[in-house]
């Protein structure tokens, strides 16, 4: 966002003027984040439950956000935008598409797959009431290649990708099949996702600290 707002105003200035300020920028800016490599907060509650499909409380949604990621996400106007993954709409309206993105892999180092986004698709589906009715409209729900599935539907159903988008309580977190495979009513045992932070299973203090 900084980079983009020094652009902008570049094109309004002379182009020597316009270099040193850019060049001045992305120092302030690189030495910013490269200072900032430690986060220390306190949040609204205490951190107790990490499965963050299973639970709909607002601090494990949050947690969740933090070590798994969502194939869509939303920009500031909450629109859906590609995340892990892009996707394509047939014609009729009824074949929904996804491909990832490539060279995602997950914590633990394995590779993402199609296979690990359609179990968790399916584990997502048993606890959000959206994900709920998406599944009762669908005709198919498989794998087509390592890096792509498809989602058939016997007649259009509009919210599909504002569903799969959106940053509710129970948002459709992405994770390795076999958590994702794990039987009905059971917490994951392991904190894997793909997301910005690996959860450290060895310093976890219920409700106490999280690293």
């Amino acid at each position: 966002m900084l980079m983009s707002t020094v652009l902008r105003k570049a094109r309004d200035l002379p182009r020597s003027i316009a270099i040193l300020g850019l060049a001045g920028s992305l120092a302030l800016a690189t030495t910013a984040a490269s200072a900032q490599t430690t986060v220390n907060a306190v949040m609204h509650s205490a951190l107790r439950i990490l499965d963050p499909v299973a639970s709909s409380a607002t601090i494990v949604r949050n947690h969740g956000y933090m070590v798994f990621d969502t194939l869509l996400g939303v920009n500031e106007a909450l629109e859906p935008q590609p995340q892990m993954a892009d996707w394509a709409i047939s014609d009729d309206g009824l074949t929904y598409t996804f491909t990832l993105r490539d060279g995602l892999t997950w914590h633990d180092g394995e590779s993402v797959t199609a296979a690990d986004c359609v179990a968790s698709l399916r584990r997502w589906a048993q606890y959000d009431a959206g994900g709920q009715l998406l599944m009762a409209r669908i005709n198919r729900l498989e794998v087509l290649d390592e890096e792509s599935f498809v989602l058939e539907f016997a007649s259009p159903f509009n919210g599909v990708i504002d569903l799969l988008a959106k940053p509710s309580a129970v948002p459709a977190f992405m994770m390795p099949e076999r958590l994702a495979s794990i039987p009905d009513g059971e917490m994951i045992p392991e904190q894997i996702g793909s997301g910005p932070f690996r959860f450290v299973a060895e310093e976890f203090q219920p409700g106490n600290r999280v690293v």
